[in-house]
Formats: structure tokens, C-alpha cells, sequence
């Protein structure tokens, strides 16, 4: 279960396993303010909020050749981008872009990107199956819709780490070691990962930080021909919005962070609210489940359920169940995976009962498949670069939350209470950037994006991957930040079924018109 430090919308966290339609547990966070991500890069940010430095001007000079996706009614380009925004002459990477052209070019406002979180996230991938056509058709009738994969992702110059073989092993290894040899095997399992992503993506490794794909993201503002970016980010994308704000305030147009991180938290920290935020949406899951007559964990309050889901993990733990891949029977990490998942997303509630109800029978199917769609594995057993740019990204973002073993150790008993469900094994995760082969260029830090327009930052109550707190307190920070609430379950909230936080995203992007600040839906 290497759910460590992974944030993403809902759209594309349950699709492999049948539902709607990007997830480890808690975002990188260094922004703009951290260390530079490369020598000299401080000097290219200052420069940069006022003028384009000239060793980049072929780059904003560029022009996109549009073809088609081979998915209707979308365009594809590539776009080139400096290797090293420091060091220009050091060579390129190519980002994949894709658009949907407004479909009322009479009332065409400009472009708005769009990303769907991860880090890894495909905006592509979020482009096509959801956005651009699920996104309000009057904001699709006034924008060009257009997404990115962020460097490092899917088709723009994607790491590599494990072959899909290796992948299924380490997403079975034991992550609630119980003695010295799990300890180890554990250990091990993580220097692998780190080492095949070493072997195999060496070049890009240290150019994948949110900062570098902020510059990217302006480049594509500058080369789309919008004098301003108008942008929705959810889950990691808010941070991703929130340093392309703090790096170029003066050409922030009409942003929404939805699903918002806080950037002034380190790694430990992050990963210890988010823990918390997976407890409080299974609390929530709980008390639903209790209500209905196929709750598979029976009756009784949260913590009476809760104690028998930690139960059913001690079982598999020890005794794993067919899961119809006799390469991969259903163990505790994946189990724990397969719940987490299905927790993004309230709708995804009686799929979690129905397949808890098949493992505890002996069928470990249903929560296989959560984890799989979790993981972007595809039936034939190959993995999409998900996992692989997630850390790589969070590993230069901050420093790692632990040191090695025993500050996880330490660490325990505080994880455990922010859940007792979930808290050990989201506390060993964290132990995933522990053995980088790059180190850390950023590291926790306030956003303020001083003279920036109004940004709106959106939260959930119960929000399982990104606490309300952190909207609180990206809101906070933001000098122009507005906050919107939703009172409500799930991961993200717009275009998830809230008329109240529909609308007012919606007259802020197609009037300029940010909701009151405070507003709860």
C-alpha cells in the first residue's frame, strides 16, 4: 500500500474499477519561496515577474501545430519547454497538450486550463474523459478547454521506475510491518523503487518539481496567446495554481483551487492531517454503512465498525484471500489501498460495501480492483507513470517527512491517533522519499501571491484527501484568496452534484465575479 503523498480528483480515481470516472495521501508541498530547484533558478523567478527573460523568449515564441487527438471534438499538440528554466541552453522536454475549442466562438473568453491533481494526474487523460465534455456547457461554450500532462507525466517525457512485474510485487509488500524482516523487506521495497527510477529516468529526475511545472504552465498561457491564466486546479493542481500565483501574480486571470493543500506544512505534517482526513471520511462511510441492510461490518457506531474493518485487515494480513489473480491475492496493503480508493468519493460507497461483503466471504475481487484503478494498473498489468511521477515530484517538493525507520517509529503513535484504522501504514508510506536518488530543491512554505487578482479557494468539510483545514489556510495565506466551503463528503466539490458550489464557480469564471468570501454551500 503505497498510498503516500498522493492527491487527485475523484474523476480518475475510481475509473479502472467500473464508476464515473486521477492519490497516496498527502501532497508535496515547496513552493516558490523554497530552495531554488536548480543553481541560479532565484534570479530567473525575480525576472520572471516582470518581464520574460530573453534566453526564454523562443520558447513563449513557439507555435502549437494542432492535430487530431483521435478522440472527437479534441485537438493535440506538443509543446517544447526547457529542460532547466536556469540553464535554457541545457536542452528541452516536450509537453503533451490537448485543447476542446470553445463551442460558442462568438463569446470566446480565452483558454482555461484545467488539472485533475495527483501528482501524476494525466490533465489529458482528465481533459477528455471528464472535463471537456462534463465541465457546465456554458463554461465549455465560452473556453477553450485545455490540459497538460505536467513534465514527468504520461506523455510529456514520463518517468520510469518498475516494470509492471515489479510494480505488483511492491504494491504487496507489507506496510505495517510486524517484525525486523517485514522492517526490511519494506526498507528494501523502497530503495528498488527509488533505484529503478534512478536507472531508468536519470535525466528527468531533477526537473519534475511543482515549480518547474508552474513556469510550464505559463509558458502554455503565453504560447495559447492569453494575456492572463485562467485556470481549475483540484487537489495537487491547487498547488500547482497557488505557485504559478506566487510566481506570476501579476498574470493570474480567474483561478480556482479546488480541494485546496496547505503549502506551509511540511511533509510530516501533511501526511499526518491527511491520515486524519482519511479517518474522518471513514467515519463518515461508517455511519452510512451501519444504516443499511448490506453493511457487511454490521451495526453500531463508527467505532464498532471501525474496530471490525481493522480486524478484517489483521486477517488478510496473515491469511490473504483469492482475488481471481492467482499472482496477487488480496493482502492487507491491498486491501487497505481498495478502501482507501473508494473513500474519494461518496458514490463509491456501495461499491466499497459490495466488495468488503466479497472479501470477508472469501472474494477479494472487488476490493483488487479498487486498488488497481487506484494504482492506474490495466488489465494486462501495466502501469500507467502515476505512482512512479507522484514521487518523484512530492521527493523534490519537501525534504522527507522521516529519516529513516526509527523516526517512523516515533512517529507511530501519533499516526495511530489521528486513525486507528489507517494511521500505521499511511505513517510507514511516508517513508517513501526517505531513499531518493535526487534530493529535495523545495520545502514548505506560505503562498501569498501578493497582487494577485482574486484567487478562489474551495473546501470540503469532510474532504478525505485534503482536509478543510488546508482551504483554510491556503485561503488565508493568499493575499486575494476567497474561501467557498462545501459542507459535505467526498474529494473536491465542483461538478459534484452542489448547485450552490456550482454556481458560484461558475459566475466567477464567466463574470469575473468571485462569491463572497466565507460562503458555505
Amino acid at each position: 500500500m503505497d498510498t503516500s503523498r498522493l492527491l487527485r480528483t475523484t474523476g480518475t480515481v475510481i475509473a479502472a474499477a467500473g464508476l464515473l470516472l486521477s492519490g497516496c495521501t498527502s501532497g508535496g508541498s515547496g513552493g516558490p519561496r523554497a530552495a531554488a530547484s536548480s543553481p541560479g533558478e532565484a534570479g530567473v523567478r525575480s525576472a520572471a515577474a516582470t518581464a520574460i527573460p530573453a534566453a526564454l523568449r523562443p520558447y513563449y515564441e513557439q507555435k502549437l501545430s494542432w492535430r487530431d487527438c483521435g478522440v472527437p471534438g479534441f485537438q493535440c499538440s506538443t509543446m517544447k519547454a526547457p529542460l532547466d528554466y536556469a540553464r535554457p541552453e541545457a536542452g528541452d522536454v516536450e509537453i503533451a497538450v490537448a485543447r476542446r475549442p470553445a463551442t460558442s466562438r462568438g463569446k470566446r473568453l480565452g483558454s482555461l486550463v484545467v488539472n485533475p491533481g495527483g501528482p501524476g494526474g494525466s490533465g489529458i487523460g482528465y481533459l477528455q474523459a471528464y472535463a471537456g465534455i462534463g465541465y457546465p456547457a456554458q463554461v465549455r461554450a465560452a473556453y477553450d478547454m485545455v490540459s497538460f500532462d505536467p513534465r514527468g507525466v504520461n506523455r510529456s517525457s514520463p518517468v520510469e521506475c518498475l516494470t509492471g512485474p515489479a510494480m505488483d510485487k511492491f504494491t504487496q509488500v507489507d506496510q505495517t510491518p510486524d517484525d525486523a524482516a517485514e522492517r526490511a523487506r519494506l526498507v528494501a521495497s523502497f530503495k528498488e523503487f527509488a533505484a529503478g527510477c534512478q536507472a531508468r529516468s536519470s535525466r528527468i529526475l531533477p526537473h519534475v518539481a511543482t515549480v518547474d511545472a508552474a513556469r510550464d504552465m505559463d509558458l502554455l498561457r503565453g504560447v495559447l496567446g492569453d494575456e492572463k491564466l485562467t485556470y481549475v486546479g483540484a487537489s495537487y493542481g491547487t498547488f500547482l495554481g497557488a505557485t504559478y500565483a506566487e510566481l506570476f501574480p501579476g498574470r493570474v486571470g480567474r483561478l480556482v483551487l479546488d480541494g485546496a493543500m496547505d503549502p506551509s506544512r511540511p511533509a510530516l505534517e501533511l501526511n499526518r492531517d491527511q491520515t486524519a482526513g482519511f479517518e474522518t471520511a471513514f467515519t463518515a462511510f461508517a455511519k452510512d454503512c451501519a444504516k443499511q441492510p448490506d453493511c457487511p461490518l454490521g451495526q453500531g457506531g463508527p467505532d464498532a465498525v471501525a474496530a471490525r474493518l481493522k480486524e478484517f485487515f489483521r486477517k488478510v494480513d496473515a491469511q490473504p484471500v483469492p482475488s481471481g489473480d492467482s499472482g496477487r491475492p488480496l493482502g492487507e496493503s491491498l486491501a487497505t489501498t481498495g478502501v482507501i480508493a473508494a473513500l474519494y468519493d461518496e458514490n463509491a460507497w456501495p461499491q466499497l460495501r459490495e466488495s468488503l461483503a466479497a472479501a470477508l466471504d472469501g472474494d477479494g475481487s472487488g476490493l483488487l480492483g479498487l486498488a488497481d484503478s487506484y494504482y492506474e494498473r490495466e488489465p494486462d498489468g501495466k502501469y500507467a507513470n502515476l505512482m512512479f511521477a507522484n514521487a518523484a515530484v512530492n521527493c523534490l517538493d519537501q525534504p522527507p517527512a522521516f529519516a529513516g525507520p526509527e523516526a517512523v517509529d516515533a512517529a507511530l503513535p501519533s499516526f495511530e491517533k489521528a486513525s486507528p484504522v489507517f494511521g500505521a501504514g499511511l505513517a510507514w508510506a511516508s517513508l517513501n522519499c526517505t531513499y531518493w536518488p535526487v534530493k529535495a530543491t523545495g520545502s514548505a512554505a506560505p503562498l501569498s501571491a501578493k497582487g494577485a487578482a482574486p484567487i478562489v479557494v474551495v473546501g470540503t468539510t469532510r474532504d478525505p484527501a485534503t482536509p478543510y483545514k488546508w482551504a483554510q489556510a491556503l485561503a488565508g495565506q493568499l493575499d486575494s484568496g476567497v474561501l467557498l466551503t462545501y459542507d459535505g463528503d467526498g474529494h473536491t466539490a465542483y461538478g459534484r452534484g452542489s448547485d450552490c458550489i456550482d454556481t458560484a464557480v461558475n459566475t466567477y469564471l464567466l463574470e469575473g465575479k468571485a462569491p463572497q468570501d466565507g460562503k458555505k454551500c
